[in-house]
């Protein structure tokens, strides 16, 4: 497993936290949606850009998860997690 770099920033109109997973040939821009984060891992409604990005390393390990794995099935595109990557599929 590569090390994540988490050098996460949210977007200037507070949508999305964009951060990079390094892969083998160039890696992948991420960013995973607000309203994944106040759905899947309990970031208040209206939530200031500090507690996006707390809330943002509390669950990268879940986040890291998906995002790799959305990765490597398109491995040619950016990846843009939303709530419904994170929805249990049974």
């Amino acid at each position: 497993m590569d090390v994540v770099d988490f050098a996460a920033g949210v977007s200037s109109d507070g949508s999305e936290i964009a951060f990079r997973l390094p892969g083998r040939i160039g890696g992948a821009e991420c960013a995973i949606t607000r309203e994944a984060l106040e759905v899947h891992f309990w970031l208040p409604v209206g939530a200031d850009t500090s507690r996006m990005l707390r809330t943002f390393a509390d669950g990268r390990n879940r986040i890291v998860a998906v995002a790799e794995r959305k990765m490597l099935a398109r491995p040619d595109q950016p990846v843009r997690l939303t709530g419904n990557d994170f929805m249990t599929k049974r």
